[in-house]
């Protein structure tokens, strides 16, 4: 059998490239030829989340980052492995986005989450969390820079052995140099790995689009969504404390530090190409824009099918793996994804999906839930509503992006109004979130009192003025005005946040 190291090193052989490329574009051009037939039409919408959590040690004076056993990872077929090795993420099989399909979702996440939880061992636990903050008794830098060198290849220590991440990882340092630079507030330093990129966890909701036809309507008016639907679950301030840099002021550090770091982690990570490949898309014409774009991204770490072993080729999405894999390396914060599982009433495998992924985790299921619920019935409401949105330039919709991600609810977001009017005001804005998400999940049946329960966790975020990120940036500042320094004011504050998460039903809790 061939080892991850051996394969890795096969994929950044030259000669892997043209046979890689070749099949790419045959791939690509069955599914134009599926596309064009109608054979990714579906039934009916539906939904699926990814869920990214990581391990800590447990009790109320642990909470120190800590790593997953691999025979972790067959406890339950929802939780897969993550980029690091205390990483993991629960997924939920889709349902048709119906009465019913919310509860459905939480029950996988919780399920997941709790038979997770309970495998781990008594000694560690799962947090549902957007960014780790306490490191493992080695430290950070010590944690994310560990690494030896074998047939060649930089293998970082603490990353899940898979030859995807090795070639990967590899990649991205030969393009550096061997250098990956990090540079965010209070931050500059550089790793010897990729590995950085799992400070940060992330939830990614899937959207099924049943009109193929319609999905660029879908696909444009997401790019336009980023920014307030990012604004409302901020909830990544601060990196590690022993990552900052020697001398910092806490105070300048609180007012300069964004709401969400994930953004920023992800992107200077892997985004080191001649075409930076995490960012926001462009607008799609046609449905096809969206094969055409993964085809045409920068490439990286190419692997052909025939190396894998048991490869199934009864599924759809076998017919296309080189594509696929090439899709997993296409990183903007929206995408395409073509293929997947049975909906039971909502179609088969054969499918066109939107993945919304510029999501942080929550800090409870409900939380989560509520976000996913926001996201597709938003997207359902404006599209259902010919709602003039898209008339926003894609430049003004990328900007209230970035600046949700720099400044949370408090940032300068644009957006174009019912009326077709460009407007920055925020309850303008967030009133038509809410009131389309309302009217999307209406037209697919659910009632008002499950749509106001549904979506009350994130709705409560704007009446009370406060996002996780918040929270967590005025628990530091207590703290620090209290005497603490900000390594033990960080460190009080993920304590507080690990417990308050697995003792509340959602956040909004936390505000009361």
């Amino acid at each position: 059998m061939t080892g991850p190291i051996d394969l890795a090193a096969r994929s950044l052989r030259t000669e892997t490239t043209a046979p890689f490329r070749e099949r790419l574009h045959e791939q690509a051009a069955f599914l134009r030829e599926q596309l064009d037939a109608g054979r990714l039409e579906t039934a009916d919408f539906a939904i699926g989340l990814e869920m990214e959590v990581y391990a800590v040690g447990a009790g109320d004076d642990g909470h120190a980052l800590a790593t997953i056993p691999a025979d972790f990872f067959g406890v339950d077929d929802r939780i897969s492995k993550e980029l690091g090795l205390h990483n993991a993420e629960i997924n939920t099989d889709p349902v048709a986005l119906r009465p019913g399909g919310f509860e459905r979702q939480s029950t996988a996440a919780a399920t997941g989450l709790e038979r997770g939880r309970e495998a781990i061992g008594d000694d560690r636990t799962l947090v549902t969390d957007a960014m780790w903050t306490i490191p493992p008794a080695r430290g950070s830098d010590a944690y994310l820079s560990a690494h030896e060198t074998r047939d060649g290849l930089t293998i970082a220590t603490h990353m899940r052995s898979n030859p995807r991440y090795y070639a990967i990882d590899n990649e991205v340092l030969d393009l550096t140099d061997g250098a990956v630079p990090l540079d965010v507030p209070g931050v500059s330093r550089s790793f010897p790995s990729i590995l950085f990129e799992s400070l940060a966890t992330s939830i990614q909701p899937h959207l099924q689009i049943p009109d193929v036809g319609a999905f660029p309507a879908y696909f444009n008016a997401a790019i336009r969504t980023l920014g307030p639907v990012l604004a409302l679950s901020t909830n990544a301030p601060f990196m590690p404390p022993d990552l900052y840099d020697d001398g910092i002021d806490p105070w300048d550090l609180l007012e300069e530090t964004p709401h969400e770091l994930r953004i920023a982690v992800f992107e200077q990570s892997v985004n080191h190409s001649e075409h930076p490949k995490v960012r926001v898309p462009d607008d799609i014409a046609t449905t096809a824009d969206g094969i055409d774009r993964v085809v045409a991204d920068d490439l990286y770490a190419p692997f052909l099918a025939d190396w894998a072993n048991g490869h199934d080729d009864e599924t759809f999405s076998a017919q296309f793996p080189e594509f696929e894999h090439k899709r997993g390396t296409y990183w903007r914060w929206v995408r395409a994804v073509i293929g997947g599982d049975p909906v039971p009433e909502a179609g088969d495998e054969r499918s066109i999906r939107l993945e919304y992924r510029p999501l942080p985790t929550q800090p409870t299921v409900a939380d989560n839930i509520s976000l996913q619920a926001l996201t597709a019935g938003l997207l359902l409401g404006l599209v259902d509503a010919e709602h003039p949105v898209t008339e926003l330039p894609w430049t003004d919709a990328r900007d209230s992006f970035y600046a949700a991600a720099e400044d949370g609810l408090g940032a300068d977001l644009q957006w174009v109004d019912a009326d077709g009017e460009r407007t920055t005001d925020s309850e303008t804005i967030f009133a038509e979130v809410f009131e389309y998400a309302r009217r999307g999940l209406a037209v697919q049946g659910f009632a008002d009192s499950r749509i106001d329960e549904v979506l009350g966790p994130i709705e409560a975020r704007w009446t009370q003025q406060s996002t996780p990120s918040q929270w967590k940036r005025e628990t530091v500042r207590r703290r620090l005005a209290d005497g603490a320094t900000l390594e033990r004011a960080i460190r009080e504050m993920q304590r507080e946040y690990v417990r308050h998460s697995q003792r509340t039903d959602s956040f909004a809790e936390w505000l009361d």
